[in-house]
């Protein structure tokens, strides 16, 4: 079929999705898909909500469009006032962008004019964690710690270091507690500070629950505790990165929250707009934007389409479901619910080294070997195969490679819906097996 459409990859030409039903994607054929993996985290409500589409149509006939640099909307003051009701302590503002990587960048921008503002002129870098991934666009890309996808465009990028990341399963020594473990490597945050010099580091930028990269890897308890610690000692920033696990996934709005941590900067999107339309947040506290407002009073950064009424309205209803209306909660039990299950068909698994995550965000590393964790061959292409099978079982899920350091290692990852039922968790367990079974053969 001739298409003008520049594709993800020019070798492969996915069907046509033709419409949605709860869970499901419906390709032209009328093949059914069950959606588990939210596409890549964002469809947290399933693609037909009632609410949500006619709030998009409601907005769109009293006005679509005005540009920030004039107009605030009504809609964009009533989602920025429900998520700060509902924000980590501190945070008091909202910036809205169309997307995961320009909330990264606006918040990476926002960091460095906030030190210039105080006449810190000298900060410049940022310090991140390997394997972690926190969007495509250049900065977002340099702050990110996934080295095949830095690869090409480094020259480019800007000045980052990285440090491991709190990933018990590869890095929990033998007779090591996961206390003692979190606090091993949130050190090294400090250390590398003393090798830059404070004086010159803006941030420290993180994944709470880390998703594409490492497959739904959580914290051990205590690391972002000390993490924060160093940061207020050294006075550097503490940036968030929300935009995969937050906004209900790990089965509260923001993921902080259960590692009792106050970030200076979060960002969201995927499930902020639930995949109804295009749209991203930056969240500040008021001391970072105190800082602007009495100094220059300008933000030096923006998009076209920020803030646009008709994305605001449909994430207006997104939240006001995620919170009144329960949906994170569900999140949280049919989490539960989809762990057990994975954890009864896939525990003994003799190619699962692990089952991990929170909420509806689950993730299998996959080993050729489960006593010394050796990973597969990556010349096997075991993530693709894997996704190639369950698509053609009718499962969307999310495998990828390079676990362990961007080479080596395969996991897959889970985040449906949370309107998933109990039968559906069942679908989703059985046709995931059958996709292991044909990937690893």
């Amino acid at each position: 079929m001739m298409t003008h459409v520049f594709p993800r990859h020019t070798k492969a030409r996915p069907p046509r999705a033709a419409r949605g039903d709860g869970a499901y994607i419906i390709d032209e054929t009328g093949k059914r898909y069950l959606d588990g993996s939210g596409g890549a985290a964002v469809s947290c409500l399933g693609h037909s909500d009632p609410d949500v589409t006619q709030a998009i149509k409601d907005q769109a006939d009293r006005i679509a469009f005005a540009h920030t640099g004039f107009f605030t909307s009504e809609p964009a003051e009533r989602l920025a006032d429900r998520l700060i009701a509902h924000a980590p302590e501190g945070i008091e503002r909202v910036y809205f962008v169309s997307g995961g990587s320009e909330a990264v960048e606006a918040a990476l921008k926002l960091a460095r004019q906030y030190f210039l503002e105080k006449g810190e002129a000298s900060r410049t870098r940022f310090i991140a964690r390997q394997q972690s991934y926190h969007g495509n666009t250049l900065g977002a890309l340099g702050t990110g710690g996934n080295m095949w996808r830095r690869e090409p465009f480094a020259p480019l990028m800007v000045e980052t270091s990285h440090i491991s990341p709190c990933y018990a399963y590869r890095g929990q020594q033998d007779g090591e507690s996961p206390e003692d473990y979190g606090l091993r490597v949130a050190d090294e945050l400090e250390a590398e500070l003393h090798r830059v010099g404070p004086e010159n580091v803006i941030a420290f930028v993180a994944e709470p629950v880390v998703g594409a990269t490492l497959g739904a890897v959580p914290p051990v308890p205590g690391y972002f505790r000390r993490i924060r610690e160093i940061c207020d000692r050294h006075g550097i920033l503490l940036i968030l990165d929300e935009v995969m696990c937050g906004m209900g996934r790990t089965g509260t709005l923001f993921a902080c929250e259960q590692d009792g941590v106050r970030p200076d900067i979060v960002t969201i999107a995927k499930g902020l707009g639930a995949g109804y339309q295009p749209i991203g947040a930056m969240l500040c506290s008021a001391a970072i934007y105190a800082a602007i407002a009495g100094g220059s009073g300008f933000f030096q950064h923006g998009h076209t389409y920020i803030g646009h009424p008709i994305a605001c309205a449909a994430a207006d209803v997104v939240v006001t479901k995620l919170t009144h209306g329960g949906m994170t909660d569900r999140a949280a039990q049919m989490g539960e619910r989809l762990d057990a299950a994975l954890r009864d068909r896939f525990g003994q698994h003799p190619h699962v080294g692990d089952i991990r995550g929170r909420g509806m965000f689950r993730g299998l590393e996959l080993v050729e070997d489960r006593e010394s964790k050796t990973p597969f061959d990556p010349a096997r292409g075991v993530h693709k195969r894997i996704k190639a099978a369950a698509f053609d079982a009718g499962l969307i899920c999310y495998p990828m490679g390079g676990t362990i350091d961007g080479r080596r290692g395969d996991h897959v990852l889970l985040a449906p819906p949370f309107i998933l039922t109990e039968d559906q968790v069942g679908e989703l367990v059985d046709k995931l097996a059958l996709a292991m079974e044909a990937g690893l053969a």
